[in-house]
């Protein structure tokens, strides 16, 4: 929550908030309907980490922190819970392929002994959110390298049987927002199915427009929230 003075006194204003996108495109798309902070941090989990703490810290430092980070943009989403689109909040932030191939399968990082691979936003911002937007929710995906066979789709959800969408950059915007105490959300548009790679099955348009008509809807949302 931000304080301001008024007259003498303390007042309070609605929290302020980061949107992070990965392209230019989808940073567009969210500001026709959300009037706040949007930035385009890049792709990949990398990229999205590092400039998404560069804004943190640099709001920081000039006194005016943010007080949620929100990851959006366009996705894959997995087949047919979240059909292409569709919107997707996820209640779990997770990096799917951060650990160790073994002779017996993949281990997360955490299995190994340190690191995290997972992200929690709080509860009732997912609830809300998925009320006003009317978006599924379950676990969203950060990978590195999309997929592009079935093979790889079903050992994702063999791994993740929660998960309804995967994208690029969602893990490491957590990242930088939890090395500033600071809540995180993510909110995808699926623009085509997660498996075999074939661009003539992409709805990117469609997608981009369920982003600005979902960022409509969860504006009051975003406005009405306050941080523990």
């Amino acid at each position: 929550m931000v304080l301001q003075a008024e007259e003498g006194r303390l007042t309070t204003s609605a929290a302020r908030i980061l949107v992070a996108t990965a392209v230019p495109a989808e940073r567009d798309a969210v500001a026709r309907t959300f009037s706040g902070q949007v930035i385009a941090v890049g792709v990949g989990p990398a990229s999205a980490a590092a400039r998404t703490a560069t804004a943190l810290t640099e709001a920081a430092r000039d006194g005016h922190p943010f007080q949620l980070v929100v990851s959006t943009g366009i996705a894959g989403g997995f087949v047919p819970e979240a059909p292409v689109g569709s919107l997707v909040v996820a209640d779990e932030i997770t990096a799917a392929d951060l650990g160790a191939e073994t002779a017996e399968g993949f281990l997360p990082v955490t299995d190994l002994g340190f690191g995290t691979v997972t992200h929690r936003p709080p509860q009732a911002l997912v609830r809300d959110a998925a009320t006003a937007t009317g978006a599924r929710t379950g676990t969203v995906l950060t990978v590195s390298t999309v997929t592009g066979t079935a093979a790889r789709a079903t050992a994702l959800r063999a791994h993740h049987p929660r998960a309804l969408a995967e994208a690029m950059e969602g893990f490491g915007v957590a990242e930088a927002a939890a090395a500033h105490g600071t809540p995180v959300m993510e909110l995808r548009a699926i623009s085509n199915p997660v498996g075999p790679r074939d661009r003539a099955a992409w709805r990117i348009g469609e997608a981009l427009q369920a982003l600005t008509d979902g960022f409509g809807k969860l504006t009051p949302v975003l406005e009405s929230w306050k941080p523990a």
